[in-house]
């Protein structure tokens, strides 16, 4: 079956649960989404908020405190808010994909050629008597490595072993720096393997249709091609320009036409960091305009289910940019959604 550019949009943002708001504990979204992108703090809570029906910010503290949620390094080498099944068992699918920036990091250079062996025994002795801050993991680590600088130790850490971004980083409203402590210690569990082809399933649930390059631009994850076209229990459709995609077989495509309405993201959302081509929900000019020399410039506006717009908060006002003009309904539908993130942001 081919299928269109709208129909793929549409169903994308079905999947996302962005056409209709959903009933769900915040958990339980976290884990369909396999995780919310979360290198900065803000983004995850709207991203949460813009799909959920109901949305407490400080259910994700008590989650964080409670160990029901974490902060870790894993796809894209990037930190994701995580259940804890999820955050055991993606962290060692991806360690190879962090490999990468062992090899191009120039901070971790001086650290790069570690026995690591050695190094994650060191990480896990130093982290055992309790927590710390950045800085002090690289300086306890100095004890073991005295000739290899205290930042160079506290970056190869970072990658090379499995820690977890403790509370208060992260929770709503609430300052504090990095302190990291082992994930499989935090929550008292050891990493688990996980099979590669439930990981692509459960991609193909929140972002299908999607090709294996999908697949790695969500994760950095590379190597996917041959395990994605030898699993017979997928259904294989095609884009218009004839791509072969692949889905799960009971999955509905959404109606090309239906309604996408207006919906306030963060600077960040794995909505549109998870394809190869990033144009699902995304242009390229408007792209170009969110995207700045260091990261994303702003928040997102989706309207009609693509980027139309940028938004910021200023004194706890909702300021869009936006990139066209809107029709009398999608100017409602902003300014609905507009009222909403503003008493989100006053919670």
């Amino acid at each position: 079956m081919r299928i269109s550019a709208r129909q793929l949009n549409r169903t994308l943002l079905q999947r996302q649960h962005l056409l209709e708001r959903v009933d769900l504990e915040v958990p339980d979204l976290v884990r369909h989404l396999l995780g919310l992108q979360a290198q900065d703090p803000l983004p995850p809570y709207l991203g949460l908020h813009a799909r959920l029906t109901t949305f407490d910010p400080y259910a994700v503290s008590r989650a964080l405190t409670d160990r029901s949620l974490v902060r870790l390094l894993t796809m894209r080498g990037t930190i994701h808010l995580l259940t804890p099944a999820d955050a055991l068992s993606l962290r060692p699918w991806v360690q190879p994909a962090l490999e990468r920036e062992v090899r191009a990091n120039a901070a971790i250079a001086p650290a790069r050629d570690l026995a690591r062996e050695a190094f994650t025994s060191a990480v896990s002795s130093v982290l055992a008597p309790r927590s710390l801050p950045v800085k002090a993991l690289g300086e306890a680590l100095t004890g073991h490595f005295p000739s290899v600088p205290a930042t160079a130790l506290a970056a190869l850490a970072r990658v090379a072993a499995p820690l977890v971004q403790l509370p208060p980083r992260g929770a709503w409203k609430e300052s504090g720096g990095v302190t990291y402590q082992l994930v499989d210690r935090w929550l008292a569990a050891p990493l688990a393997p996980i099979d590669p082809s439930d990981v692509v399933r459960r991609f193909l649930a929140a972002f299908g249709p999607a090709t294996a390059a999908d697949v790695t631009a969500w994760s950095g994850v590379t190597g996917l091609a041959a395990l994605v076209k030898g699993m017979s229990d997928l259904v294989v459709h095609s884009d218009e320009n004839g791509r072969p995609l692949y889905d799960l077989p009971d999955l509905p495509l959404a109606h090309p036409d239906a309604p996408a309405p207006v919906r306030l993201l963060g600077t960040y959302d794995n909505l549109w960091l998870s394809h190869a081509a990033r144009d699902r929900v995304t242009a390229p000019d408007p792209r170009k305009r969110w995207m700045g020399p260091n990261g994303g410039m702003a928040h997102v506006v989706l309207v009609d289910g693509k980027l139309e717009g940028l938004w910021r908060l200023v004194d706890g006002r909702v300021v869009p940019e936006l990139f066209r003009p809107l029709t009398v309904r999608e100017r409602s539908e902003l300014d609905d959604e507009v009222a909403r993130v503003e008493v989100l942001m006053a919670s």
